[in-house]
């Protein structure tokens, strides 16, 4: 299968910067879409920006002119950069990936969707 680890979380005040990052590693054939969701406590879990392959990219309304995401598809890694970090911005980053990737026991090509284990952003003064 295809894991994806993200990096970069952390504790920021109100009008700072961070960057996240999430690398993908498995038998990977190719990925498509990539992305970043985040979970708020007692919220939903919810799109954040998504780039794909080509590099088009969709950002949710409350992180436009703010956050940026990029991919570097020789690495299988995906970033955010987050700017002008709000407090309202906390919650638990989560990265997203799905493609195709060789699975050697069933020695085929075969469709993922992974999801990384999260990394807490905390913007807070």
């Amino acid at each position: 299968q295809v894991q994806l680890v993200e990096s970069g979380g952390g504790f920021v005040q109100p009008g700072g910067s961070l960057r996240l990052s999430c690398a993908a590693s498995g038998s990977i054939f190719g990925i498509n879409d990539m992305g970043w969701y985040c979970q708020a406590p007692g919220k939903e879990r919810e799109l954040v920006a998504s780039i794909t392959r080509g590099g088009s990219t969709n950002y949710a309304d409350s992180v436009k002119g703010r956050f940026t995401i990029s991919r570097d598809n020789a690495k299988n890694s995906v970033y955010l950069q987050m700017n002008s970090l709000k407090p309202e911005d906390t919650a638990v980053y989560y990265c997203y990936g799905d493609g195709t990737y060789y699975s050697v026991s069933g020695r085929a090509y075969r469709p993922f969707e992974s999801w990384g284990q999260g990394t807490q952003v905390t913007v807070s003064s």
